[in-house]
């Protein structure tokens, strides 16, 4: 996410790039979608997830438009700096191109009007073939504040996500394993309530299970922190194929005994008390600005790269309706888990015994091959964070400090809570907003003024986004803030009530 301007990788055609971008976005905050539909209503829901849809698209758009500005700011540099060279190869500026768009507020006055206009003439400036990540980005258009608040941001919502991984797994397994009545997991989704304290095998109580499983996960997933680990294209089309199964196979099963007249769910209109997780959720499973640099530049043709992303998004609005509404008309609310393929792991709904555990263990199998990734992400991000030029970490603070504050804090979060919708509302409601909101606003109104700034007013920006008038820049900022103290206030206002 942070870092330097990368190589962009084998190239795929667009609609390989639309299930990429499918796949980004639909992971797992969708398996915590349900439970905060019954918990907010169903039309509030649907209302909330339609505008939150549409907000976070054209927040795509806006990412969109800052890369093709980045792209055509780093063709410009290059083009001077050869020009200067030519002009005197005897005076040399002792300054890469990397340490100039680095440098605090961008040095603007080093910039010509007459090679402005010449670079105006070509139609390719604006062509997004480089990668440039958001961290290179914030650093090319913000000032050094921005960048700080720009990283401050981005791991505050990397360690809600180890977080909520930390806590998946070891739920998963605590479930699907633990029964107070002794066989096995058929128990787990048929609407009895455990409390924490309930007994799993012996002396064992539930929450102790819980704890010896987030400890042998950390044990066993921990140490890839202190490595670099990356995700190789074999395991992604594995945890993909994987996660497709089990999503159809829960919509598939809930539209059965929907169909046979089993279904037991009466979800109401409206309750405004679950809104606050629902938009968390909600914003958490619409999340992808932070990956896009990845995922757009490598598309061969990006002529209607907005119009694909459009596609992307309508076609993900109706898969989460689907799954949240055949899941709160299945199930009653007060049986709807924080983990909605737990649901699946009662013999009632399905009294396959393979397929009950495959779906019980699912986020265990996708999330443990996410956590190292996410995990060594964040580590770099706070090498990055404090890295100052031309200086070297000692061997201590690189392999073992930085490593540490990684992996110590989502893990006694993870120890303390294992509530996943509120986990899941936070990161999203705080973090999340601002990733989503917040930093693509800003990025989009500030690339504008420096390309404005570079190349002249009348200067055309080819990935523009479709909402070009700053009235929705404006929008998109007064909707952040307004969320944040929204939040805020409402979790305020609960806690205030206990």
């Amino acid at each position: 996410m942070a870092g330097g301007i990368t190589d962009t990788g084998e190239l795929y055609s667009p609609y390989v790039g639309l299930v990429y971008m499918f796949n980004l976005i639909v992971g797992t905050g969708a398996l915590t979608m349900p439970k905060a539909f019954a918990t907010a209503g169903w039309l509030v829901s649907l209302v909330l997830l339609m505008f939150l849809g549409f907000m976070s698209y054209m927040t795509t758009t806006f990412v969109v438009e800052a890369m093709a500005a980045a792209n055509a700011q780093l063709r410009w540099k290059r083009m001077e700096k050869r020009k200067e060279d030519d002009e005197d190869e005897d005076s040399s500026s002792g300054v890469s191109d990397s340490d100039v768009l680095l440098h605090d507020g961008y040095e603007r006055a080093e910039t010509r009007p007459i090679l402005s206009v010449q670079r105006r003439g070509s139609p390719n400036i604006f062509e997004i073939t480089e990668r440039v990540e958001m961290g290179q980005m914030a650093s090319m258009f913000f000032n050094k504040v921005g960048v700080n608040l720009f990283y401050f941001c981005i791991i505050i919502y990397l360690y809600g996500d180890l977080a909520i991984y930390a806590a998946a797994v070891p739920v998963s397994l605590m479930q699907v394993t633990c029964s107070a009545t002794g066989n096995h997991s058929c128990s787990v989704g048929d609407g009895t309530k455990y409390n924490d304290t309930d007994k799993c095998w012996g002396p064992i109580r539930r929450i102790d299970a819980y704890r010896l499983y987030l400890a042998a996960f950390t044990l066993l997933l921990g140490p890839f922190t202190f490595f670099n680990v990356q995700k190789t294209k074999y395991l992604q089309i594995m945890t993909s194929l994987m996660r497709w199964i089990a999503f159809i196979l829960m919509i598939i099963l809930a539209l059965i005994r929907i169909s046979r007249g089993q279904s037991e769910g009466h979800p109401s209109m409206a309750q405004l008390s679950g809104i606050r997780n629902l938009f968390g959720v909600c914003v958490y499973s619409f999340m992808c600005q932070h990956s896009l640099p990845s995922l757009i530049t490598p598309i061969s043709k990006k002529k209607h790269v907005n119009k694909l992303v459009l596609l992307d998004y309508i076609l993900i609005l109706a898969f989460y309706s689907l799954l949240s509404f055949t899941a709160i008309y299945c199930f009653r609310n007060d049986t709807l888990m924080d983990m909605y393929t737990l649901n699946f792991t009662n013999c009632e709904i399905i009294n396959v015994a393979f397929i009950r555990y495959f779906l019980g263990l699912f986020p265990v199998f996708t999330i443990s091959t996410n956590f190292p990734i996410i995990a060594v992400t964040l580590r770099n991000n706070w090498k990055t964070l404090f890295h100052r030029e031309g200086g070297t970490y000692p061997w201590v603070v690189d392999r073992i400090v930085f490593p540490s504050i990684t992996l110590i804090p989502p893990v006694l979060v993870a120890f303390c809570t294992h509530d996943l919708e509120s986990l899941v509302g936070i990161t999203g409601a705080y973090a999340g907003n601002g990733i989503q909101y917040l930093i693509p606003a800003f990025l989009a109104y500030c690339s504008r003024k420096d390309t404005q700034l570079v190349f002249g007013s009348g200067t055309v920006n080819k990935h523009l986004s479709p909402f070009r008038h700053t009235f929705w820049i404006v929008f998109v900022l007064i909707w952040g803030f307004s969320c944040f103290v929204f939040v805020t206030a409402n979790i305020v206002l609960s806690e205030s009530k206990l």
